[in-house]
């Protein structure tokens, strides 16, 4: 086979277009392994590479998706053999490189990670960027010291895909999570997945011209940015300390010191996409065993035709939870 369908978006008379079409596999990039793709997921960085945006994604036409699950076609490396089942996410896949919205992509070895025991190709795809993005998080707050007990965890953007993933994983963990959200009529969608209380986004908006603000949260997942993320610094108890991995809400804050010196609190940052393969393995199996989590109430199956209304919505903030792409 020779053809594939894929998600093709290209510029046409100064907007991008998305369509799926016909595409040659002799036209994929270089790689160790030619993957069939079984499943795929949406990603705000998706919809942005599908938007053309020149931060993601330079060259059109191209084919986005920065998340892939399938069967190993064919391998040049001893470690991958036909027939293998795998999951590439993040490096330069979905961006620069051919990604997860086609029936094929080729990659580098490096990049490619065995299907964990504990989880099948679809489930891999709930999870994706973003569930890894949301293991990580909770990783390095614990490795701060966070434990269950200690007061709320605070969500912010909390029904996208790695904030509804996170107060998932934080619930089933036995954590009391705190879910905060501009969606108020997603209030009992949150509560479904373990959140115990609903925050709205104007409340984590007031104050941020002052320098401190009262102490609430044991730890936070921080998924927005902007003034939202310093609001959270301000508010966390002694010690604690603020995961952050997302920018929806701006990529600058008006900061202060204090924080930082009076309530002794951290600042963590948090990136998924170029994580050595080791430390994504790590993160792989612990989502498919101890932190295996049920996010049945929080993922949407779509075709591949499906996918630019889909990616529309996400542009627009409305898609809530997890959309996982059957390319099969």
């Amino acid at each position: 086979m020779t053809e594939f369908k894929a998600l093709v978006v290209s510029e046409q008379d100064g907007r991008y277009v998305s369509n799926v079409t016909t595409r040659q596999i002799d036209d994929l990039p270089e790689g160790e392994v030619l993957i069939r793709v079984k499943y795929s997921s949406l990603n705000f960085k998706d919809a942005l590479s599908a938007s053309g945006n020149k931060g993601v994604t330079r060259n059109f036409p191209h084919t986005p998706g920065i998340d892939a699950a399938g069967v190993v076609e064919s391998s040049s490396v001893p470690e991958l053999s036909a027939g293998d089942e795998v999951i590439v996410t993040g490096y330069d896949l979905g961006m620069s490189t051919s990604g997860g919205y086609g029936e094929y992509i080729r990659v580098p070895a490096a990049w490619v990670l065995k299907r964990p025991e504990g989880l099948s190709l679809r489930d891999s795809m709930v999870l994706g960027t973003a569930g890894l993005t949301a293991a990580l998080c909770i990783d390095k707050l614990e490795q701060a010291g966070m434990i269950p007990g200690q007061g709320p965890i605070l969500v912010t953007g909390a029904t996208g895909g790695v904030g509804s993933i996170a107060v998932a994983m934080l619930a089933s963990l036995g954590y009391e999570v705190a879910a905060a959200t501009g969606k108020a009529t997603q209030a009992d969608f949150l509560k479904g997945l373990g959140a115990t209380r609903i925050v709205e986004r104007s409340e984590l908006e007031a104050g941020k011209e002052k320098p401190m603000l009262k102490e609430q949260w044991a730890g936070a997942v921080d998924t927005v940015g902007g003034d939202i993320l310093f609001n959270v610094v301000k508010s966390l108890k002694y010690g604690a300390s603020v995961v952050t991995c997302g920018l929806t809400a701006g990529t600058q804050f008006q900061g202060s010191v204090l924080p930082f010196i009076l309530r002794n609190v951290n600042l963590l940052g948090v990136d998924s996409v170029e994580q050595p393969l080791v430390v994504k393995a790590s993160m792989w199996d612990r989502l498919s065993l101890q932190w295996k989590t049920d996010l049945h109430n929080l993922e949407k199956e779509i075709a591949l035709d499906d996918l630019p209304a889909e990616i529309e919505k996400i542009l627009a903030g409305k898609m809530v939870g997890r959309v996982v792409v059957r390319l099969d």
